[in-house]
């Protein structure tokens, strides 16, 4: 039974390192989706409500006093 086992788990072993990685498409999908969260989080930060209130985070921070 032992050696059964071992077998079976050295077949799993031998599957499981060819497909160890991404293929070229993968990593292609992948770039694609980090740039457009990218453009995204970029539209939100730079909109002019959000850019309103980071300056004012950023004055108050600089004008409070310790």
């Amino acid at each position: 039974m032992y050696g059964k086992v071992r077998a079976r788990l050295r077949a799993l072993v031998r599957r499981m390192r060819g497909d160890a990685g991404m293929v070229t498409s993968e990593y292609a999908m992948g770039i694609i989706a980090a740039v457009a969260f990218a453009v995204l989080l970029y539209e939100v930060v730079t909109s002019g409500q959000v850019k309103a209130e980071l300056q004012n985070i950023v004055k108050r921070a600089l004008s409070a006093r310790t």
